[in-house]
C-alpha cells in the first residue's frame, strides 16, 4: 500500500483471488485470458485486450453462458473433469466437448457432482429401479423394455396394411378404392402413423441408453474419478493469504511520486516517460473524483487543471472530448524551443500546435520510439500564446458529469457553429441556383449575343441534318450517285449572296 495501490497475496493461483473479488462485487471484471477463471467464481471476464482498435477487449459474462449454453458454475466444473483443465491436462479419454456438454446437461447444477462420485464408485444413476445397481450387473438394453410389435405395411406404398388388403379394400391414407391407383412410396419414405412412431421412439431410447452404458462404463473405470482436490480448488472462496494482507479492498488515489520512484529503480525508466503515461490514467481518476464529489484539488501532483474542452475527437470509431489541462503554476512560457512545457521535470515531449479546424493529429515523443500497436496514447502538449496546455481524450459522459458548466457551453457553441455552418452552405446553394443559366426560351425582346444567334439561325436551316436548298438544285440531284457527287453552286457564288442564304 506503499504507493497507494492494494496488493492482495492469493494462497494458491491469483486468478482463483481475482474471480473471488468479482464474485463478491470488490471488483467489476477480471482481466485474463484464461477462462477457467469462471469455475473459480468469476461473473465477468475481460481477455485478448487492445488498446488502439474500435473494440478493444473482449468481455464475457456468466449470466450469458448459463442462458446461452446453459452451464452454471458446478455444471462448467463437470465439464474440466472430463475433457481437462489446467490442473488435469488429460480428462477422460473418449470425451470430447460435444459428448461432455451433452452428458453434463443430464443433471442440474445441484446434482452433477454428486452423480459425478456415484459414476465413479460405479453406480449407475439414469434408470429408475438401478439406482443401486452395479454398471458390470446391469441387463442389456434389449432386456430392459419389450419390443413394440409394428403393424404390417404395404410395400407399394409404406402404409399400414398390406398390399394384398389394398389391393381388395384400397388404402384409406392413399385415399382409393384399389391398388392400381395406390401412390408409390418415395425414396426415403417415412411412414407417420402411430406404431412406426412409437417404434421409433424406442429405438431412440434404446440407443441413448446404450449410449449413457457406455459412458458410465468408462468414467468408472477411471481411477481417482472425480478429482476431489481439484473440485475444491474450483469451489474455494478463501482464496485470499490474510496473514500477510488485510481483506478489505480499499480503493484509493495512487501516490505519484512514489510510483515514479519505484518504476524507475525497478524498470529503468525515466521519471518523465513514467508520468506522461501514467496522466491520461490520472485524468480519468480525477474526472470521476469531480463528478462523485466536486472538490478544489487539481491533477498531477495539483500542477493542472482543468481548462475547458477544444473538440469532439473521432477514436477508433468512438466519440470523445478533447479536453484542455492548464498549467496551474509556472504554465507561462514564451516562444522558442528551449521553453517547452514539463510535466514536472519533464522537457523532451515535441509541441504539437493544434487547430479547431486541423485533423487529428498524435502527439510524437522522444523518449521512446515505438511502433507497437498498444502502445497508449500518450497527452498531446498545445501551446496558445503565451499559455501551454495538456490534450487527453476523455469520455464524454464522465466529463459532462463532471463539470457540467463547461460542458454545456460547449454544446451551445457548437450548435451556433452548426447553425453558423449550416446558414452559410444554405446562402451558397441559393447564390449558385441564381448564377445558374436558365434552360426555358428566352423572353420575346431580349437580344440574343452573337454566339447564340448563329447557333439559333443554323439550327434552324439545318433541320434534320439536311443542307438548304438551292435555285438548279433537286431532290434527285441530290440522290445521285456517290461517283458523281452534285456540284456546290454556292462556292461560286460571292460571300454576301451566301449569308444571304443561310440566314434568311
Amino acid at each position: 500500500m506503499r504507493q497507494g495501490l492494494r496488493v492482495l497475496w492469493a494462497k494458491g493461483e491469483a486468478e482463483a483471488l481475482c474471480a473471488q473479488l468479482n464474485n463478491e462485487g470488490q471488483v467489476d471484471a477480471c482481466i485474463t485470458s484464461d477462462s477457467d477463471a469462471f469455475l473459480f467464481g468469476a461473473k465477468t471476464v475481460i481477455k485478448v485486450m487492445r488498446s488502439n482498435c474500435k473494440e478493444p477487449f473482449e468481455c464475457y459474462n456468466i449470466a450469458d453462458i448459463e442462458s446461452g449454453i446453459g452451464l452454471k458454475r458446478k455444471q462448467m466444473v463437470a465439464m474440466a473433469l472430463l475433457i481437462g483443465s489446467d490442473h488435469d491436462l488429460h480428462g477422460v479419454p473418449g470425451f470430447g466437448v460435444e459428448t461432455a456438454l451433452r452428458f453434463v446437461r443430464l443433471f442440474d447444477e445441484d446434482q452433477i457432482l454428486d452423480k459425478l462420485h456415484e459414476i465413479g464408485k460405479g453406480i449407475y444413476p439414469f434408470l429408475e429401479g438401478f439406482d443401486k445397481a452395479h454398471v458390470d450387473d446391469l441387463p442389456s438394453p434389449s432386456t430392459q423394455s419389450p419390443s413394440v410389435a409394428r403393424s404390417p405395411h404395404c410395400s407399394h406404398c409404406g402404409h399400414p396394411g398390406s398390399k394384398k388388403n389394398h389391393s381388395k379394400t384400397g388404402c384409406n391414407y392413399c385415399l382409393v378404392d384399389s391398388l392400381e391407383f395406390c401412390m408409390e412410396k418415395p425414396a426415403g419414405f417415412v411412414c407417420e402413423c402411430p406404431s412406426c412412431e412409437k417404434a421409433r421412439d424406442l429405438k431412440a431410447q434404446r440407443r441413448h441408453e446404450n449410449w449413457q452404458i457406455k459412458v458410465c462404463k468408462r468414467l468408472a473405470a477411471e481411477t481417482n474419478f472425480p478429482n476431489e482436490e481439484i473440485i475444491k480448488l474450483y469451489l474455494s472462496d478463501d482464496n485470499l493469504d490474510r496473514e500477510s494482507a488485510d481483506p478489505k479492498l480499499e480503493w484509493t488515489e495512487p501516490k505519484v511520486d512514489d510510483l515514479v520512484d519505484l518504476l524507475t529503480y525497478m524498470q529503468n525508466w525515466e521519471p518523465s516517460y513514467v508520468r506522461q503515461h501514467m496522466l491520461p490514467m490520472l485524468s480519468t481518476i480525477y474526472l470521476r473524483k469531480m463528478a462523485s464529489s466536486p472538490c478544489k484539488s487539481l491533477l498531477l501532483c495539483d500542477q493542472y487543471e482543468f481548462h475547458s474542452i477544444q473538440r469532439i475527437k473521432i477514436k477508433y470509431g468512438h466519440s470523445y472530448y478533447l479536453v484542455k489541462w492548464k498549467r496551474a503554476t509556472g504554465g507561462i512560457v514564451s516562444g522558442g524551443a528551449s521553453h517547452k512545457p514539463e510535466l514536472d521535470g519533464e522537457s523532451r515531449a515535441e509541441v504539437v500546435v493544434l487547430d479547431d479546424d486541423e485533423e487529428e493529429e498524435e502527439a510524437t515523443v522522444n523518449i521512446e520510439s515505438s511502433d507497437s500497436l498498444d502502445e497508449p496514447d500518450l497527452p498531446q502538449v498545445l501551446r496558445d500564446d503565451d499559455q501551454v496546455f495538456l490534450l487527453t481524450d476523455e469520455d464524454i459522459q464522465l466529463v459532462n458529469a463532471a463539470f457540467p458548466n463547461d460542458a454545456w457551453r460547449f454544446q451551445e457553441a457548437q450548435r451556433l457553429k452548426d447553425a453558423k455552418s449550416r446558414s452559410r452552405k444554405s446562402k451558397l446553394s441559393l447564390a449558385e441556383s441564381m448564377l445558374e443559366t436558365p434552360k426555358g426560351p428566352r423572353p420575346s425582346g431580349v437580344q440574343l449575343s452573337i454566339k447564340e444567334f448563329y447557333r439559333s439561325k443554323k439550327a434552324a436551316g439545318d433541320e434534320a441534318g439536311k443542307k438548304p436548298v438551292v435555285e438548279g438544285e433537286t431532290s434527285s440531284s441530290r440522290a445521285g450517285s456517290r461517283r458523281s457527287p452534285p456540284v456546290d453552286l454556292t462556292k461560286r457564288m460571292p460571300k454576301s449572296l451566301r449569308r444571304r442564304l443561310l440566314f434568311d
